[in-house]
């Protein structure tokens, strides 16, 4: 342990162990990154294509000041290592009755938008639950998101102040439920039913508060020039740059303790020393005893279970062919009680809503060979990929010749992740790619938290709070770098008083002075 801060070793390069790797190595801490896969980014990873790497993983770019505050804390301009555009469209979507809606960054627009897609009372009921959920993203971003432990006090006490908010959270609700009263068109409350998916969880069953999620969008999605991948490079770059130093295809075996309190981390054959331990990956696999029996009392069987949404996931390089595509475009399904109804029952749906990014749209000509992500829910239950595979395909490639879009050549099976490759991928995760489920009122308060019950032991990423999705696990290693930073400085001044109390203790038996030295 320095003077600067503890020898920390981060499980993990995922969005939230690198970037707790910056901020610790900026303050001059002495970090060890280990991760079991090949290069940085954790969910954030690409794959080869014969168009390039593709990202195969979270596409979407939103809450730009998180990242800009994590590199100015840094001492950097996030725009002078990483280009980013914004995004006009947000994005586009389809139904199979022939209606389309491009969602954008400017509401009269997207008013305008709706009022020609879906009539007079569904712009005026946009409108309304548009400020609705502004209204919430602006109360519950302080203390709930940008707090490092939230908790029901704190949130009792922003709805006394705003006593309106009970009527705008519909606490008794689900989102579903929400969305039923607050749309006229089934349309429109599918559309904005697609956002609890967003943290992998189902429309009927997460809290109408959900619908925040919203306005977290609205308020801009931008694009990163060589894909998502390269802002975890940025951020590795950086963290290298100021001394961390990182063990690629390293998987972490058991996490040792000593004085009941963690002191490293082993690996194999080798064992990394640490004062402190921040693991970045699925909770679960410390709950369910990968890293050793020890860790397991640090998780609550609450921090883990019920588990979230898993997805199939294509990356891959065609030539698209028919319907005009954005960079982010949905194909709704037919019936959303459908899907969802066949994910709770842990099935793979057979009439799913499908996302579609184009990672090069509006980048190379039309008709040339571009990179795809192409992402169905599942449910986090790992099967046999020999058996799901084809299923999933003919579903989805069937789907999008239903909408008269066509894909030249269409995928192979080795462009499709299943839910068991995920698990394979993220030790213990069962497939599920966003932690603890969030359903449920109080979902948001049975996240782990960056602290844990094992001295020296932290959290961060998408299981923990303040959950899933790139800015939140961004959000969540500056919790536990704040956390980590506290409890060194409480040690250390702890340290010191107990041996200036020896020292004392030591003159007064010898009867000379302390040293000052």
């Amino acid at each position: 342990m320095t003077d600067h801060g503890p020898k920390t070793v981060i499980i993990g390069a995922g969005i939230g162990g690198l970037a707790a790797a910056l901020r610790l190595a900026h303050r001059g801490c002495d970090v060890t990154v280990l991760d079991l896969h090949g290069g940085p980014g954790g969910k954030m990873r690409t794959v080869p294509s014969d168009a390039g790497p593709v990202d195969a993983g979270p596409t979407v770019l939103t809450m730009l000041p998180v990242f800009e505050a994590l590199f100015r804390d840094a001492g950097e301009d996030l725009h002078a290592h990483v280009a980013l555009s914004p995004l006009t469209t947000l994005a586009r979507h389809y139904w199979d009755d022939g209606t389309s809606l491009d969602l954008v960054t400017d509401e009269a627009r997207n008013i305008a938008n709706i009022r020609t897609a879906f009539g007079d009372t569904a712009a005026r009921q946009f409108a309304r639950f548009s400020k609705r959920a502004a209204r919430l993203f602006q109360a519950f971003d302080g203390p709930m998101m940008r707090t490092a432990a939230p908790s029901q006090f704190a949130l009792t006490a922003t709805v006394m102040r705003h006593p309106s908010l009970v009527f705008d959270m519909a606490p008794h609700r689900t989102l579903a439920g929400l969305l039923r009263g607050s749309f006229s068109d089934p349309r429109l409350a599918q559309l904005f039913g697609r956002y609890a998916t967003y943290v992998g969880g189902s429309p009927y069953a997460a809290p109408a508060i959900l619908s925040l999620i919203w306005q977290a969008e609205a308020q801009g999605v931008w694009t990163v020039k060589g894909g998502m991948h390269a802002l975890a490079r940025a951020i590795e770059s950086l963290a290298k740059a100021r001394g961390a130093v990182f063990h690629y295809t390293t998987a972490a075996t058991r996490i040792t303790r000593q004085n009941g309190r963690v002191s490293g981390v082993q690996t194999g054959a080798s064992h990394f020393p640490a004062d402190t331990v921040l693991f970045n990956g699925d909770p679960n696999a410390l709950a369910t005893g990968l890293l050793g029996e020890g860790p397991r009392k640090a998780i609550a069987p609450h921090h883990v279970s019920p588990r979230s949404l898993s997805a199939y996931v294509h990356a891959f390089a065609a030539m698209p062919d028919g319907l005009p595509l954005a960079h982010h475009t949905v194909f709704f399904g037919r019936d959303p009680r459908a899907e969802f109804a066949a994910l709770a029952r842990d099935e793979m749906p057979t009439d799913a809503t499908l996302y579609l990014c184009a990672q090069d749209h509006g980048q190379v000509a039309p008709d040339a060979l571009q990179r795809f992500e192409i992402i169905m829910n599942a449910p986090p239950v790992p099967r046999d990929p020999a058996k799901e595979k084809p299923p999933c395909q003919t579903q989805i490639f069937n789907r999008f010749r239903d909408f008269g879009l066509h894909f030249t050549p269409t995928p192979e099976p080795a462009a499709l992740t299943t839910p068991a490759e995920f698990d394979a991928l993220f030790p213990a995760s069962r497939g599920s790619l966003y932690g603890r489920s969030p359903h449920g009122l109080m979902a948001a308060f049975k996240r782990p938290t960056a602290r844990t019950a094992i001295p020296g032991l932290y959290l961060c990423g998408g299981g923990a709070h303040p959950g899933a999705g790139v800015p939140m696990a961004t959000l969540s290693a500056q919790h536990a770098v704040a956390a980590i930073m506290t409890d060194h400085a409480s040690t250390s001044t702890s340290r010191r008083m107990g041996m200036r109390g020896g020292m004392s203790t030591g003159s007064a038996m010898t009867g000379q002075k302390p040293s000052r030295s």
